[in-house]
């Protein structure tokens, strides 16, 4: 007979209905919306974890850079209802020696590859934890981890099961050769461009000052709280709704104005 599967009960707290009714699976990639990825992730979820809701977060992350959707991941984490599991997959070493892991972090899972896609989020949680997952499916391809993998760790995770693998050891968190270790606090460059041409940054606006001013496409870029504070057409940087500068116009494309790109380099300082 099969051993019951061990339970974390952090997360096991009542409510009202199906005591799933308080979990979801958030699905973080860059995979991007053509083709048939996501499509097979999702139906391998519902096979796994038919009772839990399952949400694109996001699947326009930075292609092929882990350190870039580190800050996008981070920033979006803090709306993340606690007991919520963020299945995040930007992993252009698939196949490679990063080891598969799983990140709990101010009651919040993470599962995905460990090339430093969850270094800023436990960086910035009050607690946190790592394991390395151990265990392996029978199907498991060589290029499809996300599906083959972590797509069922994501799923046990969110039936309230312990994480099936290995616990990091007492500071892993500061250990100097951790992937991401050297990466700053706050990445000054473009992290995504929305489909305004809005322009979203590593940088966290409460970092800065309104009296600051963000140098992108060769201009000093004054700080507005809202579109409406500026006249038409106007560049400008705000803090846009998960917390990070963002470069914008009114009424304009800010990233054609400006020749701006993904992983354009942008200074702060003073306007």
């Amino acid at each position: 007979m099969a051993a019951a599967p061990v339970r974390d009960q952090r997360f096991l707290k009542p409510g009202r209905g199906n005591r799933h009714s308080r979990r979801m699976i958030l699905l973080f990639t860059d995979f991007g919306r053509a083709g048939f990825y996501v499509g097979q992730m999702k139906a391998a979820l519902v096979r796994t974890a038919p009772e839990v809701p399952v949400i694109d977060l996001m699947h326009d992350a930075p292609r092929f850079d882990a350190r870039a959707a580190a800050y996008l991941l981070a920033a979006l984490a803090g709306d993340m209802a606690e007991g919520t599991v963020c299945l995040a997959v930007v992993d252009p070493g698939v196949g490679g020696d990063r080891p598969p892991v799983v990140v709990a972090a101010d009651g919040r899972w993470f599962v995905g590859p460990g090339a430093g896609l969850f270094e800023i989020v436990q960086r910035r949680a009050a607690r946190a934890r790592q394991w390395v997952i151990a265990w392996r499916p029978e199907r498991l391809s060589d290029s499809f981890h996300g599906r083959d993998l972590f797509v069922p760790v994501a799923a046990r995770l969110a039936r309230g099961e312990a994480p099936p693998g290995r616990a990091c050891a007492a500071g892993w968190r500061q250990a100097p050769r951790r992937p991401g270790a050297e990466w700053p606090d706050d990445l000054a460059a473009i992290l995504h461009i929305d489909d305004f041409g809005n322009a979203i940054t590593g940088i966290r606006a409460a970092t800065l000052a309104p009296t600051d001013a963000i140098l992108a496409g060769g201009r000093s870029l004054p700080y507005a709280r809202v579109f409406a504070e500026v006249p038409a057409g106007a560049v400008f940087w705000y803090s846009n709704s998960c917390g990070l500068a963002e470069i914008a116009a009114n009424c304009g494309n800010a990233a054609q104005i400006l020749g701006l790109g993904v992983g354009d380099v942008v200074t702060p300082g003073r306007a």
